[in-house]
């Protein structure tokens, strides 16, 4: 892959990936980061499976966002990666989500090491924002 095609897909990205960072996601870019979060994991996370996608854009990081700003009760770490650009990262991640397929975007909500509930592609695509938002208020409701 030529350098010029790696810069011009950071820069297209930049935006997609502020989203999260600014709503107080910290992003994972690589398979260590990844593994070092996850074997010291205690209490809960939410994690975010970012992607390019218009479902991602539109529905999945707005629902995350808001959800997080919302919710009295919310998860103790919120991270990403970011699925088709750091690669790594994200097949590292789907590693600890032990018989959920993989999906992009998705969004998993951890007790310690566990996944406690999953939001898959298909949960995303075809719903309202609201729709999806309110399903990550009601896991963190139940789980946090």
């Amino acid at each position: 892959m030529s350098m010029a095609y790696e810069e011009y897909m950071k820069q297209m990205v930049k935006p997609m990936r502020e989203e999260l960072v600014q709503a107080g996601f910290k992003e994972l870019t690589a398979s260590e980061e990844v593994e070092q979060f996850m074997e010291g994991l205690e209490g809960t996370a939410l994690v975010v499976v970012n992607s390019v996608c218009g479902c991602a854009a539109g529905l999945a990081r707005p629902a995350a966002t808001q959800a997080v700003l919302r919710s009295e009760k919310k998860p103790e770490h919120l991270v990403t990666v970011f699925a088709g650009q750091d690669k790594e990262a994200t097949a590292k991640m789907r590693e600890y989500f032990d018989g959920y397929e993989p999906s992009s975007p998705s969004m998993a909500l951890l007790k310690g090491k566990e996944v406690v509930h999953f939001i898959h592609r298909h949960d995303i695509e075809d719903h309202s924002m609201e729709a999806i938002m309110e399903n990550l208020l009601a896991a963190f409701e139940a789980n946090c």
